[in-house]
């Protein structure tokens, strides 16, 4: 008798319990700020200085004292000229200061004017003079000390996944580097005597049988859009002895061996013994469409991970378990991606058992349409779409329904 089929495992689950075996890779890297994109922050950053530094303006004008524009139309001699860089003196009473957008503001003065409400007069002697022709209010245009950051703040927290912004944010509190956590080493490789490498064989002398490997271009992307260090072992024969060797070599300076196809347990997917000769290994039957066969393990100090072999399952698989599994290793603690509620301009008359993520994009009416083939085997589908529908298992969708939309923005980086 062939033994009982396990339970399908619910997406949710199986994160929960892969993330339970996640500790945070050891050591960091120093780098440059100008370096850090993308990079996990491993050291909070705390703020040595307040910013702004002091009040500045937030425009090109004329730094006044409201008690000396009582009505528009009042004319004041200029007694100072600020440029940005530069600190002025004192505003002394009855006068005002030419000033310019980043220029502190002088001591006695408490609002900015734009130069659009003033009107410059002929200099008959000094910096001349200016008609105010609006009447200002107190802390008009100024920006104040502190106002974005204070001193003492912690203004990135560990575990922050850098952008352009946070970059940005360093670099105004003075951090010219930064504290990282180590880019994750991880080996890829694919299993399959059908695989051919593009390039090896033109379209029209492949043999029969044997399909051009996308899932290694995909997977390789997504982890370097994830900061690892990938080592491409690239296909590795259906053959037991030829998976171990590859298996042990990959352990032995990696943190993660990610593998593509071969997760299943037929005469020819040598994974589940080979990850078995040398260390543990679970399969999952993943409660997720497309995308069912998975398996965890352990080989040394090494996490494996194995995906399906159909390219969208091997992509969403990825994207839904891999992503965070990678993220946490490197100290990143939200990794959900973000999902909003959309409009549905489609028909999915079908309840599946299964947790369905249905390939979609954007229309200009602002609603979604669904790609007409959602086969796991149709890669076209993600390239086309912009995003998933996350779909409840035993769901079904009618036009007008709001769905769960998933970005491929926030699954894909």
């Amino acid at each position: 008798m062939r033994p009982a089929m396990k339970p399908l495992k619910p997406l949710d689950e199986a994160l929960a319990d892969l993330l339970a075996q996640v500790q945070p890779l050891p050591g960091v890297d120093t780098v440059t700020t100008f370096d850090a994109d993308g990079r996990v922050l491993a050291q909070s950053c705390v703020s040595a200085l307040q910013v702004p530094p002091q009040d500045n303006s937030s425009m090109d004008g004329y730094a006044v004292r409201c008690a000396d524009v009582a009505a528009a139309g009042v004319v004041l001699p200029v007694s100072q000229r600020i440029p940005a860089g530069s600190a002025g003196d004192p505003l002394r009473p009855g006068t005002t200061a030419r000033i310019f957008t980043g220029a502190p503001v002088p001591a006695g003065a408490d609002a900015i004017l734009m130069q659009e409400d003033c009107e410059a007069l002929a200099a008959t002697d000094g910096l001349g003079s200016v008609r105010i022709n609006a009447v200002p209010k107190v802390g008009q245009w100024i920006r104040s000390a502190g106002e974005d950051i204070t001193r003492g703040a912690v203004v990135l927290s560990a575990g922050t996944r850098l952008t352009p912004a946070e970059l940005g944010l360093a670099a105004s509190i003075g951090q010219h580097q930064l504290q990282v956590a180590r880019r994750p080493r991880v080996a890829l490789f694919s299993t399959g005597d059908e695989l051919v490498m593009p390039g090896e064989v033109p379209p029209e002398q492949m043999r029969p049988g044997a399909i051009y490997n996308s899932n290694r271009f995909f997977l390789r992307a997504m982890l370097m859009r994830l900061g690892c260090e990938v080592t491409d072992f690239g296909i590795v024969p259906d053959r037991r002895d030829a998976t171990v060797d590859a298996l042990r070599q990959a352990s032995s300076a990696h943190d993660l061996i990610l593998t593509s196809g071969g997760v299943s347990v037929g005469e020819e997917d040598h994974i589940k013994p080979a990850v078995e000769t040398l260390g543990t290994l679970d399969l999952w039957q993943i409660a997720m469409k497309p995308g069912k066969p998975f398996a965890y393990g352990r080989i040394g100090a090494a996490h494996f991970m194995g995906l399906p072999g159909n390219p969208v399952s091997s992509f969403l698989t990825f994207a839904l378990l891999v992503r965070p599994f990678v993220l946490r290793l490197q100290g990143v603690q939200d990794v959900d991606p973000q999902s909003i509620a959309v409009r549905a301009d489609f028909i999915w008359p079908k309840a599946d058992k299964r947790r369905e993520f249905l390939r979609v994009r954007h229309n200009a009416a602002g609603g979604l349409d669904l790609f007409d083939n959602q086969s796991s085997g149709v890669l076209t589908s993600a390239a086309w779409g912009d995003g998933v529908v996350d779909n409840p298992a035993g769901q079904t969708i009618a036009p007008g329904d709001v769905v769960r939309f998933i970005a491929f923005s926030e699954l894909l980086g």
